[in-house]
Order: structure tokens, then C-alpha cells, then sequence
């Protein structure tokens, strides 16, 4: 090898170790949004993914890597107290340099209410103005009221504690949307040199989300008017995006055990309307699953809200949502 071309060799590999270098190290919460991050960077970088397959956002013990990922993360793109409310004091101690965004303090997110009852009307989901969704910025969620619950239900869902509004945003692709240009500004601001890709990326997977959004919409499309349960109530924003509501949830929350009359509910509810299919998760308490089935000629299935079972990365997240029509379409 002359030794020109050395040179040129050597300065190609230095300018790429350096382009490189020069990527922002981006910290992100759960697989869902990681996809979303992941596809955004695409060619340019990887996100790391801070809670690990399988395991519940709502109360989660960082293991060392995943500490590290976030102490030297550039960028840290989480969902939110609400969802992750110990990531809060995480992301102050680990992350205080960094650039932090939480999707759902963002005033372009829709978010729905909890629904606090054991049993889901369709006027739920239609007293929603515009889109469904209605949007408000993260310090209304502090004015949590009780006004209305039935005095029978189990409180204390973890997630009440953190507002009134559900956390599960990510199950709308409409807010999916909307956070791809998010997530592709705030890595903008980090990397300005790739800011063109990572807008780029984000407008083609916006077109994808659109794509997927009319996919799944003909998927349930021969099921539309059947009725089913869930076990906890996590699904109303893809029940709103698709038109395809629930009937009702078993549990308040995934941590939270329903109470003996909540069961009482569900059992009726899954009777007196034909329930054929309830939906379970897959780290559901099948003795619990069984019981509302008792009496019953509903079918049972299992659904992944988080993408458990699904490989981190770009794709996941439209698997995620396809899996889940999919899921809903096998049960019936």
C-alpha cells in the first residue's frame, strides 16, 4: 500500500470514528417509544433501552448497565412520571446534563381520562372533543377528582397517584405521529449535523404509521360489534384511534387485585352482553382469568401492550400495534 493511500485511509477512518463519536448517546424508557426513537435514528445511531423486556414500567430497579446508559446519555426520551414514576429522581441523579423530554408533559399528546369503572360505555370514548383525544399540559393532571366512583371499586391505582390521565398513550398511533417529530427536534438539537436525517426518517415513518393505521383498521374490520373484556384497562387509545372499544377491564390497574364485586361485574357484564373474548397479558394471573370465565362461552387470549415478546428496535412498534388488531381478530 502506498503511502498516500495510507493517508487517505487513515483520515476516511478518522472522520468516520469521529462522525461517530459525535452521535448523542439517547436514553429511552420503554420498547415502544425506544422503536420509535430507533426508527427516528436510523442510520445515524442506536438507542438504549432502559427497562428491560418483560418487565413492569410502573415500579422497575435499574441494573447497572442500564444506570450507566442513562449517566451518559446526551438525550433521555421517557413517557413520563405517570407511566414511570420512579425514573423521575433516575433521570435527575443519572441524566441532570442531559436533554430530557417526557412525551406525555408535551402539549401536542392527546391523553384520555382513567376510567374508573369496572364496566367501559361507548359514550366514553365520543365525549372527547376533535380527534377523540383531548390534550392538556401535565400540571392538570394534579387535580385528580374521585367525583363519580363507585364506592365498590379497589383504589389507589398506581398510576392516579401521578394525574387523571392514562398513561398508555403510546397504543394511539395518531400520538405516535406526533411524537416522531418530537423525538426528531429534540435529537436536532442535540446533533444538528443529522438533524436532515433524522427528519427525513421521521417523515417516512410517519407515512408508515398511516400506512399501518389503514392496515389495521381493515384487519378488525370484519369483527366490528363483537364485545370484549381486558384485564386491566390500558388499551382505550387504541380502542379510540380504531373505533373498536372494550366492554370492560377485570383489574383497575396491573398491579392492583380487583375486588370480589368488580369480579361480580365483569361476570355479568360478559353475560348479559355476550361477551365473547377477554383479553389477558402475558404476566396475568390465570387463576384470576379463569374465575371471570367461569359460566361463561367467552374465549380467552393473550395481548402484549409493551411488546414483550417482540425484538427491540424500529420495527417494533408497528409490529406491536399490528399484533395486537391481530391478537383481537384470532380471540373472536
Amino acid at each position: 500500500m502506498s503511502t498516500k493511500l495510507g493517508s487517505v485511509l487513515a483520515v476516511a477512518a478518522l472522520s468516520i470514528s469521529t462522525a461517530m463519536a459525535d452521535v448523542p448517546n439517547v436514553a429511552v424508557d420503554i420498547a415502544p417509544v425506544h422503536s420509535l426513537v430507533a426508527r427516528v435514528m436510523q442510520g445515524v445511531g442506536t438507542p438504549d433501552l432502559i427497562i428491560r423486556s418483560g418487565a413492569s414500567p410502573h415500579h422497575y430497579s435499574l441494573r447497572p448497565s442500564e444506570a450507566k446508559a442513562l449517566q451518559d446519555a446526551n438525550v433521555v426520551i421517557w413517557m413520563g412520571e405517570a407511566l414511570t414514576p420512579w425514573m423521575e429522581d433516575a433521570v435527575a441523579t443519572l441524566s441532570s446534563e442531559a436533554l430530557t423530554m417526557s412525551l406525555l408533559k408535551k402539549e401536542a399528546t392527546a391523553l384520555l381520562e382513567f376510567r374508573e369503572s369496572a364496566l367501559f360505555e361507548e359514550h366514553n370514548h365520543d365525549d372527547h372533543s376533535d380527534d377523540k383525544h383531548e390534550k392538556h399540559g401535565h400540571d392538570e393532571h394534579d387535580d385528580h377528582s374521585d367525583k363519580g366512583h363507585d364506592e365498590t371499586e379497589e383504589h389507589g391505582h398506581d398510576e392516579h397517584a401521578h394525574g387523571s390521565y392514562d398513561p398508555h398513550a403510546w397504543l394511539s398511533p395518531e400520538n405516535a405521529k406526533i411524537w416522531l417529530n418530537l423525538i426528531a427536534a429534540q435529537l436536532s438539537t442535540a446533533d444538528p449535523e443529522n438533524a436532515g436525517t433524522y427528519f427525513t426518517n421521521a417523515a417516512i415513518a410517519l407515512t408508515e404509521t398511516d400506512t399501518l393505521m389503514t392496515e389495521v383498521s381493515a384487519m378488525l374490520e370484519p369483527i366490528r360489534g363483537t364485545r370484549f373484556i381486558v384485564f386491566h384497562d390500558a388499551y382505550q387509545y387504541f380502542e379510540t384511534v380504531f373505533d373498536f372499544p372494550a366492554s370492560g377491564a377485570i383489574s383497575l390497574g396491573d398491579a392492583t387485585d380487583p375486588s370480589p364485586a368488580r369480579i361480580t361485574k365483569i361476570q355479568d357484564r360478559i353475560k348479559d352482553q355476550g361477551v365473547q373474548c377477554v383479553l389477558a397479558e402475558p404476566q396475568f394471573k390465570k387463576g384470576l382469568v379463569a374465575t371471570v370465565l367461569e359460566g361463561t362461552d367467552a374465549k380467552t387470549s393473550i395481548i402484549d401492550p409493551l411488546g414483550i415478546a417482540l425484538e427491540p428496535g424500529p420495527t417494533l412498534y408497528p409490529q406491536l400495534i399490528r399484533n395486537m388488531a391481530k391478537t383481537l381478530v384470532d380471540c373472536f
